[in-house]
């Protein structure tokens, strides 16, 4: 908003501008209108008052440049908000490459976030300021959502699936967070802070405290402590697919369809692996429901994810 008049949190994201510019434009347009429908309430009223009981109206013949003009402005008018807001909304939901990513899970009545390296907060999110952030969400219970009103940015956390959101912030400070999907008794303590730091601040905070074990390792541990490597070998020996690579790309299906090997999907084959089974296999994976929670699922996530395809000689030498 313009500085000076407090009619909103202060813009501390990329996105923030951009929002206050469109909601200022939907205010001045929907508030001309609405202005204009009363005065032309009032001198009409007026104007065209009957002065007796025996009055007759003349015959109002039509202008069909006022039909054209009354149907065509609100027209234009609408395409002009479609466009600004659909431009904004498709930034929002297409975070830059290399954007920091943190998983959060919501939960009645908390929320848990854990970045890449291991850290973990409750109620709380460091980040560093000018670098991209996005957010990988999951809710543990019932449906939640994640605001951070001075980013201007909303998204639902739902149970059973991942939403995503991404911001970069550009001031530092301390910013509060909410839940803003009523989500139970406790709803109103569902809340926390935003904390956005200089980057080297965020690198010594990062590597604070008691040293732990990153997202990739934890699901490593995970992965060799529920027998995963037995079937899932990476020499795609095992009576399951090899992971190794399988992160991103497309996966083709006994019934002939093809997925992408994205979190949504990682996910499903760990909670209900004969959902969509892999050609080639049979549906013998067994469900981990209830062995895992969604902070489990998540480290398991990280880890598939670094099981890359080491590079061929031919390759690096080929690379330039």
């Amino acid at each position: 908003m313009p500085p000076g008049i407090p009619l909103a949190p202060p813009q501390a994201s990329t996105f923030a501008p951009g929002v206050d510019h469109l909601f200022l434009f939907l205010l001045g347009v929907t508030g001309s209108v609405a202005i204009l429908v009363f005065v032309l309430i009032f001198i009409f009223a007026v104007k065209y008052r009957r002065r007796s009981p025996d009055e007759v109206p003349p015959r109002v013949h039509e202008t069909m440049f006022l039909e054209v003009a009354w149907i065509g402005i609100p027209f234009l008018l609408m395409l002009v908000m479609f466009g600004w807001g659909a431009e904004i909304y498709y930034e929002e939901f297409h975070p830059p490459p290399g954007s920091l990513e943190i998983f959060v899970v919501g939960k009645q009545w908390m929320w848990k976030l854990q970045h890449p390296e291991g850290k973990r907060e409750i109620d709380e999110l460091h980040v560093p300021v000018g670098r991209p952030v996005k957010l990988t969400m999951t809710s543990e219970d019932v449906i939640h959502d994640f605001f951070i009103p001075a980013f201007r940015i909303k998204k639902d956390v739902l149970p059973g699936r991942y939403s995503s959101l991404w911001f970069e912030a550009t001031k530092t400070g301390t910013y509060h967070f909410f839940c803003s999907q009523y989500c139970g008794t406790n709803h109103s303590e569902m809340k926390g802070w935003v904390v956005v730091m200089n980057p080297a601040e965020y690198q010594q905070w990062l590597s604070g405290g008691a040293g732990g074990e990153t997202m990739e390792q934890a699901g490593a541990r995970l992965f060799q402590k529920l027998a995963c490597t037995n079937c899932h070998r990476s020499d795609n020996s095992g009576r399951a697919p090899t992971l190794v690579g399988v992160y991103g790309r497309p996966v083709k299906l006994v019934d002939g369809s093809t997925v992408m090997a994205d979190d949504a999907y990682i996910r499903e084959s760990i909670l209900r692996p004969a959902a969509r089974v892999a050609a080639g296999y049979q549906p013998i994976m067994p469900t981990f429901q209830g062995q895992v929670n969604e902070e489990s699922i998540l480290q398991l996530i990280a880890y598939i994810k670094s099981l890359k395809i080491p590079e061929s000689p031919e390759r690096m030498k080929a690379a330039p």
